[in-house]
């Protein structure tokens, strides 16, 4: 394994990180931004009304991409184990 496949791996473990992770934050950016305009509009400043929303949409886009984010896993760790296997080149 030389210096560029391992940066290579990296750069992958990076993007499949990206990936698996941007719809959760997405959802949870969406909500937080939806809640604080709620907040500020009605002025009421309550801490738990920004948590409870934010976990139930993200469970909710986790539920929904599972299928997805095991996919883009399971592909990645093949990529990774048939690298291993063939040398890396």
């Amino acid at each position: 394994m030389e210096e560029a496949d391992a940066l290579e791996l990296v750069r992958t473990a990076l993007w499949m990180t990206i990936v698996v992770s941007g719809p959760a934050v997405c959802a949870a950016i969406v909500v937080g931004v939806i809640v604080a305009l709620l907040q500020a509009l009605t002025q009421v400043q309550e801490m738990t009304l920004t948590f409870v929303p934010k976990i139930v949409a993200i469970f909710c886009v986790l539920a929904v991409l599972a299928p997805f984010i095991g996919r883009e896993m399971y592909a990645f760790t093949e990529r990774v184990y048939s690298h291993i296997e063939k040398g890396f080149r």
